[in-house]
C-alpha cells in the first residue's frame, strides 16, 4: 500500500504533484515493507489489540537521491480499531482508501530537515488556518496544571461558534495533528477534550530543536524592512536632575527602552533631546540610560524668520511677556488637524519664545539627518526626511498639554515638519505614604540605601564601601527602580510603595528578585565548571549528542515553552508600534519584559529549589544533568538578553 495524502516532516507532501519549473527539495517516497508485517496482532485472549506498527521508509538512487533515505526517519501508525486493515496489492490507493489511523511522527528529524527557528506565533497562525476561515481560536496554555496534559487549546464556545453544532470534522482534526510549516511546532496529538480541542506537542523534538539553536531564540528575528525612521522625543530631559519629578523619570525610562527594543529590531532610532547639563548626563549614567550627550545648538534662523512673518500683528499683541517674541494663533490649525485626533480643544494662542524655537531646531535637524547609531547603517535618502520618519513624543501626562501646543507650533512655521508626530503619554506616579515632592535622584538615594541595609543585614557588615560590592549595589538599585516604574503599562497610574521590604531578594515582584535569580544561575555554572577542572565532572558533550528525552519535570517544559519558547515573539510585541494608526496617541508594550524576567525569574526559582541540576558525580547520572544544564544555558541566555533590554547588566552574585 502507499498512504498518499501524507504530510511528512520537513514539508514534502509525497500526495502534491510538482509544481512544473519547481526546484525539487526533498526525494521521492518508495514506503515498505510488506502490508503483512504492520497488521494488527492478535493478543492471548483472541482479541485484535490495537498497536502502533512502523513504517519504514526506502529508496534507490533512482528514485530518492544518492544520499539515500533521511536518517532516523519513522512514522508510527495507531491503530483506531480492532480489524484487519485490507491492503491492497498492486494499485495506488486513493485519500478514500486509507484505512482509519491517526500519524504521529515519533523519532528525531535529522538537522537538515528541521532547521527553521520554532514560533508560537507562527504555530498559533497554522493552527487557526488548519479550522478553516474565521476569526483565531487556538490559545496557547501557560499554567502548569493546563500544560500536564496539552499546550494549545482550541475552546468548545469558540468551536461551536465556528462549527454550529461544535463537532469538529473529522478531516479538520487530521489537518490539525498532521500540521506542518516553517517554525510550526511537531504536533504529537490532538483529541477533543469537554474543554475543546486539545493538542500536545512531540516536546522532545521541541527541547531538541529549541536548545540545539539557542541564540536563535535570544534574538528577533530582524525584518527586511524595517519600518520608518524613529525620532524619539523625551522632553523631560531638557531640565536639570534635581527638578526631575517621578513622573518624568517614568518617561525618560519608557523612552530609553523603547530605544532600546527598536535598536534590536533594526530601527534607525535618533534621541532628542541631546543631553547639556552635565549633572543630567551623571544622573542617566547612574540609572544606566544610554542617551546621547549634546555637541552644539542647532542652528534657529529659518524657525525665527517663518515665527516672525506668522506672529500676530504688533497693535495686537498686547503687553508680551519678556523674553517673548510674539504670539502664533493655533486655533484654525487645531480645527485642521480634528479635535477627533486628540488634540485639547483648548488650545488657541502659543507664546514663542527662543527656547521654544530652539526645541523645534533640534527637532528639524533631527529629522533631516539620518541617525548616526543606526544598528543597521541605515541612511534615509535626501528627499525624504519628513516622509521617512515618525516622531514618538514620550511624555508624562502633565508635559502632554505643552507638547501639543509644540506639535502644532512646528506644523506651523516648518512646511517640512513630520504628518506622523505620536504622542506615548505616561500616567501619573503616585507614592503610597510620602509627598509627592519626591524627586528622582532622591527616590535613586533612597533604593541605593536600601539596597546597602539589606546587604548588611544579610552578611553582617557594611559592605558599601567595599569597592568589590559599589557597582553590585548600583545595579540592584536601578533595577528596583526600573522594575518598579516599567512593570505597569505606561499610560497606567503608577503607585509606589517605598518601604524596605519592597527591594526584597525573597519578593516575588521586585527586581532584585530577578536579579538574585540571574547569581544563582552563574553560580551554577560556575559550580560546574570547578568540578569539571576538578575531574568530577567531563567536559560539556556536543549538543547534537544531548539526549533530551530525558527532561521529564514539568518544570523543565514549563522554562521552555513559557520563557524560551515566545521569548521571539515577545521582543518583537515590545518594539511593535502603529505607526499608521490614526489619532495622536500611540501605546507601547514596555511592560512586558519586566513581567516576562519577573515570571521566568519564579519558574527557574522554583525549579532549582525542588530539582538537583548538579547530581552525583557517577556517569548514569550525567545524560540528565547535561540536558538539564543545556536547558539552563537557554533560560540563562534569554534572561541576560532580557535585562539587557532593560540596560542592566548580569550579576554573578549578590
Amino acid at each position: 500500500m502507499e498512504p498518499t495524502g501524507l504530510m511528512l516532516p520537513g514539508g514534502f507532501n509525497p500526495d502534491r504533484d510538482p509544481v512544473p519549473g519547481e526546484a525539487s527539495t526533498t526525494p521521492p517516497i518508495v514506503w515498505g515493507p510488506s502490508p503483512s508485517q504492520v497488521r494488527p496482532q492478535t493478543g492471548s485472549n483472541g482479541r485484535r489489540r490495537r498497536r502502533a506498527g512502523t513504517v519504514a521508509v526506502s529508496g534507490t538512487p533512482g528514485n530518492i537521491g544518492e544520499g539515500g533515505p533521511p536518517r532516523g526517519l519513522q512514522i508510527a501508525l495507531q491503530w483506531r480499531d480492532h480489524r484487519q486493515i485490507p491492503f491492497p496489492a498492486n494499485r495506488s490507493s486513493r485519500k478514500s482508501d486509507l484505512p482509519t489511523f491517526c500519524f504521529r511522527f515519533r523519532s528525531r528529524l535529522p538537522v537538515a530537515m528541521a532547521t527553521s527557528r520554532l514560533g508560537v506565533g507562527e504555530t498559533l497562525g497554522a493552527l487557526n488556518a488548519a479550522l478553516g476561515p474565521g476569526g483565531p481560536v487556538w490559545l496557547k496554555e501557560t499554567r502548569a496544571r493546563h500544560l500536564r496534559a496539552r499546550d494549545f487549546l482550541a475552546p468548545r464556545r469558540a468551536l461551536q461558534a465556528r462549527f454550529g453544532d461544535g463537532q469538529v470534522p473529522e478531516r479538520v482534526v487530521h489537518a490539525v495533528a498532521g500540521l506542518q510549516g516553517p517554525g510550526v511546532a511537531p504536533v504529537l496529538r490532538c483529541a477533543p477534550t469537554p474543554a475543546g480541542l486539545a493538542l500536545q506537542l512531540q516536546r522532545s523534538a521541541v527541547f531538541e530543536r529549541v536548545l540545539g539553536a539557542v541564540a536563535a531564540y535570544a534574538a528577533p528575528a530582524v525584518s527586511a524592512s524595517p519600518g520608518p525612521r524613529v525620532i524619539l522625543h523625551c522632553p523631560a530631559l531638557r531640565g536639570a536632575p534635581c527638578a526631575l519629578r517621578l513622573s518624568q523619570l517614568r518617561a525618560v525610562l519608557v523612552a530609553d527602552h523603547l530605544s532600546r527594543a527598536l535598536h534590536t529590531h533594526g530601527v534607525s532610532v535618533r534621541l532628542v533631546p541631546a543631553v547639556r547639563d552635565p549633572h543630567m548626563l551623571t544622573f542617566l549614567q547612574q540609572l544606566r540610560v544610554d542617551w546621547s550627550a549634546a555637541s552644539e545648538r542647532a542652528a534657529t534662523e529659518a524657525l525665527r524668520s517663518s515665527a516672525f512673518a506668522k506672529l500676530t500683528p504688533a497693535n495686537d499683541r498686547g503687553a508680551l511677556p519678556l523674553g517673548v517674541l510674539g504670539r502664533v494663533c493655533l486655533k484654525e490649525l487645531v480645527e485642521e488637524r480634528g479635535r477627533t485626533a486628540g488634540y485639547d480643544p483648548n488650545l488657541d494662542n502659543c507664546l514663542v519664545t527662543e527656547d521654544l524655537l530652539s526645541v523645534l531646531a533640534e527637532l528639524q535637524e533631527a529629522v533631516q539627518h539620518s541617525p548616526e547609531d543606526s544598528s543597521l547603517g541605515l541612511a534615509a535618502a535626501p528627499d525624504a526626511h519628513a516622509d521617512s520618519c515618525m516622531v514618538v513624543h514620550v511624555v508624562s501626562c502633565e508635559e502632554e498639554f505643552q507638547q501639543q501646543k509644540l506639535d502644532l507650533l512646528w506644523w506651523k512655521l516648518d512646511d517640512q515638519a513630520p504628518l506622523r508626530q505620536k504622542h506615548l503619554v505616561c500616567g501619573p506616579v503616585k507614592v503610597a505614604g510620602a509627598p509627592d515632592t519626591l524627586t528622582a535622584p532622591e527616590y535613586y538615594e533612597l533604593r541605593h540605601a536600601q539596597v546597602c541595609k539589606a546587604s548588611a543585614l544579610k552578611h553582617g557588615r557594611d559592605l558599601a564601601q567595599d569597592p568589590a560590592w559599589t557597582e553590585t549595589f548600583g545595579v540592584l538599585a536601578v533595577a528596583s527602580i526600573k522594575f518598579e516604574m516599567l512593570s505597569t503599562a505606561p499610560q497606567s497610574q503608577l503607585l509606589l510603595a517605598l518601604a524596605d521590604s519592597s527591594i526584597s531578594t525573597k519578593g516575588t515582584k521586585s527586581g532584585t528578585f530577578v536579579m538574585y535569580n540571574c547569581a544563582r544561575l552563574a553560580t551554577l555554572f560556575e559550580g560546574y565548571k570547578r568540578n569539571m577542572e576538578q575531574g568530577l565532572y567531563p567536559t560539556f558533550p556536543a549538543v547534537n549528542s544531548l539526549d533530551f528525552s530525558l527532561l521529564q519535570d514539568e518544570g523543565e517544559w514549563l522554562l521552555l515553552f513559557n520563557s524560551v519558547l515566545p521569548f521571539p515573539d515577545l521582543l518583537s510585541q515590545t518594539a511593535a508600534l502603529a505607526c499608521t494608526a490614526p489619532g495622536l496617541h500611540i501605546t507601547a508594550r514596555t511592560e512586558m519584559v519586566c513581567k516576562f524576567l519577573v515570571q521566568l525569574s519564579m519558574d527557574f526559582s522554583s525549579y532549582y529549589n525542588r530539582v538537583h541540576i548538579l547530581g552525583e558525580p557517577r556517569p548514569h547520572l550525567f545524560d540528565q544533568m547535561f540536558a538539564r544544564l543545556q536547558l539552563l544555558r537557554a533560560v540563562r541566555k534569554v534572561l541576560h538578553t532580557g535585562l539587557a533590554m532593560l540596560g542592566l547588566p548580569p550579576l554573578s552574585h549578590i
